[in-house]
């Protein structure tokens, strides 16, 4: 059966369907789509639900997990929903193509996150961290916004690390556009749930097509700049410039570098930037943990100036990083259209079945973590993290779509822990954490702000 199943095929399948409310379902989607996730995700390991005349599949079990996104990565595409929400920006970039396009585009860009490239690139992260710190030293034991400190920090890194330095993009205009196109995406999924078209109307679709014109309008200059230059640089741009189809030997349009070059600076530095703003937010809780930090800091650096020799070394700083990321993943669900049919478990899935991981779900769910609420780096000491199920902690995602950027970001987070936390103490409120909320990355419902305190 490799033709997609229909809502009367559903109806004679033996799966054990969830019921869900369609109306809760649209009004948790527009709302946060965290929300609309099965409440069973949390303690059951596969949740059948129909919604839309599709059959839907959530997956929390590790196995599952693993039998799906990596041994049957073949019979899975990213499916209509990615790219409702994702196309108009990202075009057919490497976060949303398929098959050929993707493996192409996929290989491409790899150089430029292989180890011995990534080492290359951290005195440069080094350096914009301490820029931010410097900043920081100017501010006066006052109260910032994290993510809006966070993603200053991360999209500084991207463009130095990326773009030799982006030839002078408006970075505060670039954040607002960001945000402006992510707002109203939780219209998009419940549009896409009820198969309206994309010309409807909806709250914040005009400010968000704005901001799009505005984002690859920039990079189109920036294109334009380096072609006209003519002048070699060791980069992502000028990787994606000179990339070739192995197969046909085509190189790219400046549209799919643009659909690229989207893809990096919006994902790769806005999931890097929250993740880091949960980090401080939790740390500025845990008076006990930051301390930790602080002294495997002060004594790998011996109280010296934070250098690329030292960034392996900080183990501590690694694991607040990564149970930071399990409370709070950046990116919170993945989601897969079945191509072709496929066997997981003792069910067999059907092609036009959509799955979903809800990788928030797997890292709050009581079977794989105990006190799953509770913020612990030491569940990620080496020895600790080497018997745990490779699946049940996936902030980066899995299989061959596994994100590229996954060694970058670890290494680009605890180089801005390290830099900031040598010489500021951070503190907050005892406020309950807000709400996070799902606008495709997951940030928080109100602003996370902490109290800078000069060490």
């Amino acid at each position: 059966m490799n033709a997609s199943v229909n809502a009367a095929d559903l109806s004679e399948m033996t799966f054990p369907l969830t019921p869900r409310s369609m109306p809760h379902v649209l009004l948790s989607l527009i709302r946060n789509p965290l929300d609309a996730l099965p409440p069973e995700v949390f303690i059951e390991p596969m949740v059948f639900t129909q919604l839309g005349g599709k059959l839907r599949i959530y997956l929390t079990d590790p196995e599952l997990i693993y039998q799906t996104l990596v041994r049957n990565s073949d019979s899975l595409g990213k499916g209509e929903d990615v790219r409702r929400v994702l196309g108009p920006a990202l075009g057919n970039g490497i976060l949303t193509s398929d098959g050929a396009h993707w493996k192409w585009q996929r290989q491409s860009v790899a150089g430029a996150f292989r180890h011995e490239k990534l080492l290359e690139l951290q005195p440069a992260m080094i350096a914009a961290a301490s820029r931010r710190r410097d900043l920081w030293l100017t501010y006066k034991n006052s109260s910032i916004d994290l993510c809006q400190e966070m993603m200053r920090t991360t999209f500084d890194i991207i463009v130095d690390t990326m773009m030799s330095g982006g030839d002078g993009i408006d970075v505060d205009k670039v954040e607002c556009n960001i945000t402006n196109y992510l707002k109203p995406t939780g219209w998009k999924f419940a549009f896409g749930l009820l198969g309206l078209p994309d010309w409807m109307p909806h709250p914040g679709k005009e400010k968000a097509r704005s901001a799009v014109a505005f984002l690859r309008t920039t990079l189109g200059a920036v294109i334009a700049e380096r072609r006209r230059s003519g002048k070699e640089r060791s980069d992502l741009v000028s990787m994606l410039l000179d990339a070739a189809d192995p197969e046909t030997g085509r190189m790219m349009t400046d549209e799919e570098v643009i659909d690229n070059l989207m893809t990096f600076i919006t994902a790769g530095h806005e999931t890097t930037a929250l993740g880091l703003a949960w980090t401080f937010h939790l740390l500025a809780r845990h008076p006990d943990c930051q301390a930790r930090l602080f002294e495997e800091i002060a004594t790998v650096t011996e109280g010296g100036p934070l250098t690329a020799e030292h960034l392996g070394k900080l183990t501590y700083a690694r694991q607040v990083f990564s149970e930071a990321m399990r409370l709070y993943p950046p990116a919170p669900i993945v989601s897969r259209a079945v191509t072709s049919e496929f066997t997981i478990g003792a069910h067999t899935i059907p092609a036009g079945t959509i799955i979903y991981v809800p990788i928030y779900a797997v890292h709050h769910h009581a079977d794989l973590w105990e006190d799953p609420q509770v913020f612990d780096p030491d569940r990620f000491e080496p020895e600790v993290a080497r018997n745990r199920h490779r699946y049940a902690f996936m902030p980066f995602g899995a299989g061959p779509r596994v994100c590229i950027g996954n060694g970058f970001a670890m290494i680009e987070a605890v180089a801005i822990l390290a830099v900031l936390l040598q010489k500021f103490r951070v503190a907050g409120s005892n406020e309950p954490s807000p709400k996070p909320v799902m606008k495709v990355t997951l940030r928080p419902m109100h602003p996370l702000s902490i109290n800078l305190i000069e060490r």
